[in-house]
């Protein structure tokens, strides 16, 4: 049994596509569906149970013979949660209780950490630093500080050598592509565009507030979702070293590229209107993020990745422009 925490969420329901892919059905999903469309993510996906996170551990102490690896994609991703008691509970204390499990059980665990926890990136974006590098870091926002401290747990607690077999924290950078929808104003710029550019209206996007980036040229290593789950199903496979790794594609791309993308997909000639960053965001924005991805590569991943403008493409053509939206 395969294990998949956020597992209806925008990577964990394309996890479970890729894995079905493969010919893997017995998985066991852990989300909350509330009420929502968010069910709309597993609608065409094979599972075998799903579980609330208060029930995970119940049900892993019932299966725990048949549990092959946990994939944590679970976790409250928005940028702007303000609860800290609730992001304590959900991305740490829930994190830790699955460690401690998949420790005590012999299985290996794949978790979400994020690009976030670099916060602005004037320290860079360097996947091999050891644990005192991760505590300079100085993350932007309550999530990314929830990721900074799971890990520096887990690579405490490797040191103490109470870590599961295999263990690998995975630093997602700007991910985009189907089954996003749910996410509201965290969804990736991409569907945001196409709603305007369906409403008749020029895309949008932020002016820039520093001097040294013009409008539109704040950067992002943007990432198809399709890559993230080919390197996931291959951690998976293959368990390399353990340890934190970066999962972009290593090249930074601007917002008006994204945006051009999009009309680049669709035929049309670009219109992008730039508006006034709100003042509550400012002080909380990256203007740059690129992976380093030597560390991957190094450990074995050479297929690389695909480009901003054919993810777009592939998005648009086959998600966005059809009524039926979902992978």
């Amino acid at each position: 049994m395969i294990v998949v925490t956020g597992g209806a969420g925008f990577i964990g329901s394309n996890l479970v596509a890729a894995l079905n892919a493969e010919g893997e059905e017995d998985i066991l999903i852990s989300d909350r569906l509330r009420s929502n469309d968010k069910w709309r993510n597993l609608a065409k996906h094979q599972f075998t149970g799903m579980v609330t996170p208060e029930k995970l551990i119940e049900q892993l102490n019932a299966r725990k013979s048949e549990v092959r690896v946990i994939f944590h994609m679970g976790a409250i991703s928005s940028t702007t949660v303000t609860d800290g008691d609730l992001v304590l509970e959900q991305n740490i204390h829930c994190s830790q209780e699955l460690w401690n499990w998949a420790r005590d059980n012999n299985v290996p665990l794949i978790y979400a950490s994020s690009a976030a926890t670099y916060g602005d990136g004037d320290l860079g974006f360097d996947d091999e630093v050891d644990r005192n590098g991760i505590k300079a870091l100085r993350p932007l926002n309550l999530y990314g500080w929830s990721k900074k401290f799971f890990d520096l747990f887990a690579l405490r607690e490797t040191g103490l050598g109470n870590q599961p077999p295999h263990w690998h924290g995975i630093k997602f950078f700007n991910v985009f592509g189907p089954n996003e929808y749910h996410k509201g104003t965290m969804q990736s710029v991409v569907p945001q565009i196409m709603a305007r550019i369906g409403a008749g209206e020029p895309a949008r996007l932020f002016k820039s507030h520093r001097p040294d980036y013009e409008d539109g040229q704040q950067l992002r290593d943007f990432i198809w979702v399709g890559d993230i789950c080919r390197v996931l199903i291959w951690l998976y496979r293959t368990l390399p070293e353990n340890g934190l790794y970066n999962l972009g594609t290593g090249k930074a791309r601007s917002f008006a590229d994204l945006a051009k993308s999009v009309y680049l997909a669709l035929g049309r000639t670009p219109e992008i209107q730039y508006v006034d960053m709100p003042e509550h965001l400012r002080a909380k924005y990256q203007y740059f993020t690129q992976a380093r991805m030597e560390k991957l590569v190094n450990a074995g991943f050479t297929d690389g990745f695909t480009s901003l403008e054919d993810g777009v493409g592939e998005y648009v053509t086959r998600y966005l422009t059809h009524e039926d939206k979902y992978l």
